[in-house]
């Protein structure tokens, strides 16, 4: 079965950030992190439980998978994959809401 990946507008922004970030020293380098991360997604749509469990949260549907030093942070829900953040791998999540 296929998931459906769609994306947050914050992980869209995430990786905008990122991109433009990285950029400023190496177009290359912003390109391959950039291209890292469009791979996960697509790889979500296939096996997204192969993602680890984020030890941050309880909830065993809110995932991550790694690309260099970023995290793509997801949740599983149903047959729907919501990529809903890209950080740096430093970065302490906080539930919102």
């Amino acid at each position: 079965m296929a998931y459906r990946v769609i994306w947050s507008p914050k992980a869209v922004e995430d990786v905008d950030a990122i991109a433009t970030y990285i950029a400023r020293d190496s177009p290359s380098y912003a390109a391959a992190v950039v291209r890292k991360i469009m791979d996960i997604s697509r790889q979500l749509q296939h096996c997204p439980m192969a993602g680890k469990a984020i030890t941050e949260f309880s909830d065993s549907r809110i995932r991550e998978k790694f690309a260099y030093t970023y995290r793509v942070v997801y949740r599983v829900e149903d047959e729907v994959v919501t990529v809903a953040a890209v950080v740096h791998t430093k970065t302490l999540l906080e539930m919102e809401g």
